[in-house]
């Protein structure tokens, strides 16, 4: 057995929480990981050279010369695109209302492993992770879940997410004194299931009768370049098992309407994950559809990929190819069933002794970054860590 399968065995033999050390109380953080998004319009140029300088997002020669180039040659673009939804990302304000949902949920449902704190560790923007891990060892949290809130795993997502967090840890916490374990997907939840069905519920409810029933509901996702897929990174089957699931539930009460998964915001010259969102609107609206209803399956906060992307630009297209009922199922945001959702999937995570997902530690078949792998056996050594103090 090689290290990482011994470790995983241990995961697998692991038994329920110790609440304390020494007759102290554990503190427990919870750690929101997510891409983040500009504040302002000063924030966007510095989002967009992290976001073009992450090998986990695209690997480009020069990287942290060219990152910069192509930063500087969007910025005025996408400067006007926030412009349009406001000035800047909501993202922030709507993570900080779940965690904030989330953790006074687990204070009641879960008193032993109480107080618990959430924080919040964007990628490219601030809060960002450092300031996260310095913020977790001076309030004393003894034990962190890095907590994903991409429902549905990828290596340019989650996968960068964590390569991140151990660079920082490694930095901020070299003697390891914070003690961590992951949810890293959970898009097939019954809650988290059931919040899609609501909102998608509600907007088919606004249709007219004419159409109710027949309109299409396209599940839009983030696309990713075909080469990552090749690579083996399961987001795509995962987005696939979400809408599978969802559909499940329609049908369950009662809603019929025939459905497809597409894909957006494909930028570059790289082939990508078909059929695009745009070319699907254009389509349908070309063959005599006259309704949609959008869904954006693989987010669960508004920014802007849905406040732009999928009301806006996407608006416009259907307007202009005769879809006169264009709707948008809304983000899943404060949502009383998804913070309940998201309350219930760490509670989970608790009751069964922080376990580590076999998914985690399984590589893709294809080639990974020497990052990846030495990310893979840190989180490996956490799991086995947490095993052996079960």
């Amino acid at each position: 057995m090689n290290a990482l399968t011994t470790r995983l065995a241990a995961v697998r033999c692991a038994g329920s929480y110790s609440t304390s050390r020494g007759g102290s109380s554990t503190k427990l953080g919870i750690l929101m990981m997510n891409m983040g998004g500009p504040r302002t319009q000063n924030d966007v140029g510095q989002f967009l050279t992290n976001l073009f300088s992450d090998r986990d997002i695209i690997k480009l020669p020069m990287q942290s010369i060219v990152g910069q180039v192509i930063a500087r040659r969007r910025v005025g673009k996408i400067k006007e695109q926030y412009m349009q939804i406001g000035g800047g990302s909501p993202i922030e304000k709507w993570t900080r209302a779940q965690g904030s949902g989330m953790v006074k949920q687990l204070d009641r449902t879960s008193p032993a492993t109480a107080p618990h704190s959430y924080y919040v560790g964007f990628r490219y923007t601030e809060p960002n992770t450092p300031q996260a891990v310095e913020d977790m060892i001076a309030d004393g949290v003894d034990h962190v879940i890095a907590f994903t809130q991409y429902q549905q795993f990828s290596g340019s997502t989650t996968g960068s997410n964590l390569n991140e967090l151990y660079r920082v840890q490694k930095r901020l916490d070299p003697e390891s004194r914070l003690r961590w374990s992951f949810i890293d997907r959970w898009g097939t939840h019954p809650k988290l299931v059931s919040s899609f069905a609501d909102r998608i519920e509600a907007q088919i409810a606004k249709l007219t009768e004419d159409v109710r029933h027949t309109t299409p509901i396209l599940f839009s996702a983030h696309s990713l370049p075909l080469k990552v897929v090749d690579r083996g990174d399961p987001y795509v089957a995962e987005v696939g098992g979400t809408v599978a699931y969802v559909v499940n539930e329609l049908r369950r009460r009662r809603i019929d309407n025939p459905y497809r998964l597409v894909w957006q915001s494909a930028v570059g010259p790289l082939r990508w994950l078909g059929p695009q969102t745009e070319a699907t609107i254009k389509h349908y609206g070309s063959i005599g559809y006259s309704s949609l209803v959008m869904v954006p399956i693989a987010f669960t906060s508004d920014h802007i990929e849905t406040l732009f992307e999928l009301d806006i630009e996407y608006g416009k297209v259907a307007h202009e190819a005769g879809i006169s009922q264009y709707m948008r199922a809304e983000a899943l945001n404060d949502h009383p069933p998804f913070i309940d959702a998201l309350a219930t999937i760490v509670k989970e995570h608790i009751d069964a002794g922080f376990p580590t997902s076999p998914q985690l530690l399984l590589p893709d078949p294809g080639a990974e970054s020497a990052q990846t792998i030495t990310t893979r056996q840190w989180i490996a050594a956490q799991a086995a860590r947490q095993a052996e103090r079960n």
